[in-house]
Protein backbone atom coordinates (compact mmCIF):
# COMPACT_ATOMS: atom_id res chain seq x y z
CA UNK A 1 0.00 0.00 0.00
CA UNK A 2 1.09 3.43 -0.60
CA UNK A 3 2.48 5.68 2.37
CA UNK A 4 -0.06 8.53 2.97
CA UNK A 5 1.22 12.06 3.80
CA UNK A 6 -0.21 14.58 5.24
CA UNK A 7 0.13 18.12 5.89
CA UNK A 8 -1.94 20.21 7.94
CA UNK A 9 -3.24 22.37 10.64
CA UNK A 10 -6.07 25.01 10.74
CA UNK A 11 -4.49 27.92 10.30
CA UNK A 12 -3.38 29.54 6.82
CA UNK A 13 -0.27 31.19 5.79
CA UNK A 14 1.83 28.67 7.46
CA UNK A 15 3.42 27.15 4.33
CA UNK A 16 1.13 23.66 3.96
CA UNK A 17 1.18 24.02 0.00
CA UNK A 18 4.82 25.10 -0.19
CA UNK A 19 5.76 22.14 1.81
CA UNK A 20 3.44 19.73 0.15
CA UNK A 21 4.76 20.69 -3.89
CA UNK A 22 8.26 20.15 -2.34
CA UNK A 23 8.01 17.07 -0.82
CA UNK A 24 5.90 15.67 -3.41
CA UNK A 25 8.07 17.05 -6.31
CA UNK A 26 11.36 15.97 -4.04
CA UNK A 27 10.21 11.90 -4.10
CA UNK A 28 9.66 12.03 -7.70
CA UNK A 29 12.71 13.36 -8.57
CA UNK A 30 14.35 10.30 -6.68
CA UNK A 31 12.27 8.30 -8.68
CA UNK A 32 9.07 7.18 -6.53
CA UNK A 33 5.39 7.18 -7.45
CA UNK A 34 3.90 10.20 -6.04
CA UNK A 35 0.48 10.84 -5.76
CA UNK A 36 -1.69 14.39 -5.09
CA UNK A 37 -4.67 15.42 -3.19
CA UNK A 38 -5.76 19.25 -2.69
CA UNK A 39 -7.96 18.73 -0.22
CA UNK A 40 -8.86 22.79 0.45
CA UNK A 41 -11.63 22.56 -2.45
CA UNK A 42 -12.11 25.87 -2.03
CA UNK A 43 -8.42 28.02 -2.32
CA UNK A 44 -6.65 25.04 -4.31
CA UNK A 45 -3.36 26.45 -3.60
CA UNK A 46 -1.47 22.95 -4.34
CA UNK A 47 -3.63 22.05 -7.12
CA UNK A 48 -3.16 25.43 -8.79
CA UNK A 49 1.26 24.47 -8.14
CA UNK A 50 0.49 21.50 -9.77
CA UNK A 51 -1.23 22.84 -13.06
CA UNK A 52 1.08 25.96 -13.14
CA UNK A 53 3.79 23.12 -13.34
CA UNK A 54 1.96 21.30 -15.76
CA UNK A 55 1.64 24.47 -18.01
CA UNK A 56 5.14 25.79 -17.94
CA UNK A 57 6.54 22.19 -18.22
CA UNK A 58 4.51 21.68 -21.35
CA UNK A 59 5.49 25.79 -22.56
CA UNK A 60 9.16 25.05 -21.98
CA UNK A 61 9.45 21.45 -23.23
CA UNK A 62 11.13 20.28 -19.97
CA UNK A 63 10.24 17.15 -18.70
CA UNK A 64 9.76 17.95 -14.47
CA UNK A 65 8.72 15.02 -12.71
CA UNK A 66 5.57 15.80 -11.10
CA UNK A 67 2.67 14.19 -8.55
CA UNK A 68 -0.63 12.47 -10.13
CA UNK A 69 -3.26 14.57 -9.06
CA UNK A 70 -6.75 13.58 -8.67
CA UNK A 71 -9.92 15.10 -7.00
CA UNK A 72 -12.02 14.07 -3.61
CA UNK A 73 -15.09 11.61 -5.10
CA UNK A 74 -18.65 12.42 -4.68
CA UNK A 75 -20.52 11.19 -1.70
CA UNK A 76 -20.89 10.55 1.85
CA UNK A 77 -16.81 9.32 1.62
CA UNK A 78 -14.93 11.97 -0.84
CA UNK A 79 -11.88 10.69 0.30
CA UNK A 80 -11.53 6.78 0.31
CA UNK A 81 -12.23 6.49 -3.90
CA UNK A 82 -9.72 9.05 -4.73
CA UNK A 83 -6.60 7.07 -2.81
CA UNK A 84 -7.51 3.12 -4.30
CA UNK A 85 -7.69 5.51 -7.16
CA UNK A 86 -4.14 6.97 -6.61
CA UNK A 87 -2.63 3.23 -4.83
CA UNK A 88 -2.77 1.33 -7.23
CA UNK A 89 -0.13 3.52 -9.53
CA UNK A 90 1.42 5.42 -6.46
CA UNK A 91 4.37 4.43 -3.31
CA UNK A 92 3.63 8.23 -1.70
CA UNK A 93 0.65 9.93 -1.68
CA UNK A 94 0.48 13.23 -0.52
CA UNK A 95 -2.94 15.12 1.04
CA UNK A 96 -2.85 18.66 1.29
CA UNK A 97 -5.27 19.80 3.76
CA UNK A 98 -6.94 22.97 4.46
CA UNK A 99 -6.16 25.73 7.10
CA UNK A 100 -9.40 24.96 8.92
CA UNK A 101 -11.47 22.48 10.47
CA UNK A 102 -13.65 20.18 7.79
CA UNK A 103 -14.64 17.13 8.00
CA UNK A 104 -12.67 15.94 4.96
CA UNK A 105 -9.45 17.19 6.39
CA UNK A 106 -10.53 15.20 9.48
CA UNK A 107 -10.93 12.26 7.68
CA UNK A 108 -7.38 12.63 5.86
CA UNK A 109 -5.78 13.28 9.42
CA UNK A 110 -6.84 9.40 10.01
CA UNK A 111 -5.61 7.90 7.44
CA UNK A 112 -2.02 9.68 7.62
CA UNK A 113 1.41 7.82 7.81
CA UNK A 114 3.28 10.58 8.51
CA UNK A 115 1.89 13.90 9.44
CA UNK A 116 3.63 17.37 8.76
CA UNK A 117 1.92 20.60 10.60
CA UNK A 118 3.72 23.62 8.95
CA UNK A 119 3.58 26.03 11.82
CA UNK A 120 4.92 29.93 11.97
CA UNK A 121 7.60 30.36 14.28
CA UNK A 122 5.68 32.18 16.67
CA UNK A 123 3.31 31.72 20.01
CA UNK A 124 -0.09 33.08 17.51
CA UNK A 125 0.88 29.61 15.98
CA UNK A 126 2.06 27.68 18.17
CA UNK A 127 -1.49 28.54 20.11
CA UNK A 128 -3.33 25.91 17.72
CA UNK A 129 -1.28 23.52 19.22
CA UNK A 130 -1.62 24.42 23.04
CA UNK A 131 -3.05 27.16 25.54
CA UNK A 132 -0.36 28.78 27.44
CA UNK A 133 -0.95 30.99 30.90
CA UNK A 134 0.10 34.83 30.09
CA UNK A 135 3.67 33.20 32.23
CA UNK A 136 4.79 30.99 29.00
CA UNK A 137 3.08 27.52 30.76
CA UNK A 138 2.10 25.39 28.90
CA UNK A 139 -1.85 24.20 29.98
CA UNK A 140 -2.87 22.07 28.05
CA UNK A 141 -3.65 20.65 24.10
CA UNK A 142 -5.37 22.59 21.95
CA UNK A 143 -8.42 22.65 19.36
CA UNK A 144 -5.49 21.24 16.28
CA UNK A 145 -3.97 18.72 18.92
CA UNK A 146 -7.37 17.16 19.85
CA UNK A 147 -8.21 17.02 16.38
CA UNK A 148 -4.82 14.49 15.96
CA UNK A 149 -5.55 13.06 18.73
CA UNK A 150 -9.23 11.89 17.97
CA UNK A 151 -7.60 10.50 14.51
CA UNK A 152 -5.11 8.20 15.96
CA UNK A 153 -8.00 7.28 18.22
CA UNK A 154 -9.68 6.72 14.70
CA UNK A 155 -6.79 5.04 13.17
CA UNK A 156 -6.16 2.64 16.23
CA UNK A 157 -9.96 1.46 15.83
CA UNK A 158 -9.55 0.79 12.49
CA UNK A 159 -6.58 -1.23 13.01
CA UNK A 160 -4.29 0.87 11.52
CA UNK A 161 -0.06 1.77 12.67
CA UNK A 162 0.79 4.72 14.37
CA UNK A 163 1.14 8.00 12.91
CA UNK A 164 4.29 9.42 13.08
CA UNK A 165 3.66 13.37 13.84
CA UNK A 166 5.98 16.11 12.67
CA UNK A 167 6.01 19.53 13.60
CA UNK A 168 7.95 22.33 11.49
CA UNK A 169 8.86 25.43 12.27
CA UNK A 170 9.02 27.66 9.34
CA UNK A 171 10.09 30.96 9.22
CA UNK A 172 12.80 31.01 11.70
CA UNK A 173 14.54 33.91 12.05
CA UNK A 174 18.29 33.92 11.29
CA UNK A 175 18.87 35.07 14.44
CA UNK A 176 18.05 33.06 18.06
CA UNK A 177 16.40 35.62 19.73
CA UNK A 178 14.46 35.98 22.80
CA UNK A 179 11.38 34.57 21.32
CA UNK A 180 12.33 32.36 19.16
CA UNK A 181 13.89 30.31 21.79
CA UNK A 182 10.95 30.68 23.93
CA UNK A 183 8.39 28.79 20.91
CA UNK A 184 11.34 26.38 21.21
CA UNK A 185 11.61 25.76 24.54
CA UNK A 186 7.69 25.02 24.78
CA UNK A 187 7.03 23.30 21.07
CA UNK A 188 9.66 20.59 22.85
CA UNK A 189 8.06 20.23 26.06
CA UNK A 190 4.67 19.63 24.31
CA UNK A 191 5.74 17.24 22.06
CA UNK A 192 6.90 14.96 24.92
CA UNK A 193 3.21 15.76 26.12
CA UNK A 194 1.14 15.19 23.06
CA UNK A 195 4.07 12.84 20.98
CA UNK A 196 5.14 14.99 18.09
CA UNK A 197 8.58 15.21 16.49
CA UNK A 198 10.51 19.12 15.86
CA UNK A 199 12.29 20.06 12.72
CA UNK A 200 13.36 23.24 11.29
CA UNK A 201 11.22 24.00 8.01
CA UNK A 202 11.68 26.44 5.39
CA UNK A 203 12.79 30.08 6.24
CA UNK A 204 11.85 32.80 4.87
CA UNK A 205 12.73 33.78 1.12
CA UNK A 206 11.79 35.31 -1.81
CA UNK A 207 12.27 32.67 -4.06
CA UNK A 208 9.40 30.89 -2.82
CA UNK A 209 6.75 33.34 -4.32
CA UNK A 210 8.83 33.84 -7.83
CA UNK A 211 8.58 29.64 -8.04
CA UNK A 212 4.58 29.33 -7.90
CA UNK A 213 3.47 31.03 -11.00
CA UNK A 214 5.86 28.45 -12.82
CA UNK A 215 4.91 25.40 -10.65
CA UNK A 216 8.66 25.33 -9.83
CA UNK A 217 10.71 24.02 -6.83
CA UNK A 218 13.94 24.79 -5.79
CA UNK A 219 15.09 21.24 -7.09
CA UNK A 220 14.08 22.69 -11.04
CA UNK A 221 16.08 25.78 -11.11
CA UNK A 222 18.93 24.55 -12.88
CA UNK A 223 16.79 22.58 -15.21
CA UNK A 224 15.09 25.67 -16.24
CA UNK A 225 18.25 27.75 -16.61
CA UNK A 226 19.23 29.05 -13.03
CA UNK A 227 22.67 28.25 -13.50
CA UNK A 228 24.19 30.93 -11.13
CA UNK A 229 23.13 29.46 -7.68
CA UNK A 230 22.85 32.36 -5.13
CA UNK A 231 23.60 31.56 -1.03
CA UNK A 232 20.05 32.04 -0.52
CA UNK A 233 19.03 29.08 -3.01
CA UNK A 234 22.01 27.02 -1.92
CA UNK A 235 20.03 27.22 2.31
CA UNK A 236 17.10 26.57 1.05
CA UNK A 237 17.81 23.34 -0.91
CA UNK A 238 19.49 22.40 1.87
CA UNK A 239 16.69 22.96 4.39
CA UNK A 240 14.55 20.70 1.88
CA UNK A 241 17.30 18.46 2.12
CA UNK A 242 17.10 18.14 5.19
CA UNK A 243 13.41 18.27 5.94
CA UNK A 244 13.04 15.29 3.78
CA UNK A 245 15.74 12.77 6.05
CA UNK A 246 13.70 13.94 9.04
CA UNK A 247 10.74 12.79 7.87
CA UNK A 248 12.33 9.09 7.96
CA UNK A 249 10.00 8.38 4.66
CA UNK A 250 10.37 3.90 4.07
CA UNK A 251 12.88 3.24 1.25
CA UNK A 252 13.83 7.31 0.94
CA UNK A 253 17.44 8.18 0.84
CA UNK A 254 18.19 11.58 -0.33
CA UNK A 255 19.99 11.90 -3.21
CA UNK A 256 19.82 15.63 -4.38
Amino acid sequence: MAHIIVVGNEKGGSGKSTTSMHVATALARMGHRVGGLDLDVRQRSFGRYVENRAAFRAQAGIDLPMPLMTMPAEGPDPLTPALQQLERDCDFILLDCPGSHTRLSQMAHAVADTLITPLNDSFVDFDLLARMSPEGEVLGPSIYAEMVWGARQMRAQAGGGAIDWLVLRNRLGTQQMHNKRKVGGALTELSRRIGFRVAPGFSERVIFRELFPRGLTLLDLKDVGTEAMSMSHIAARQELRDLITELHLPGVAVSF
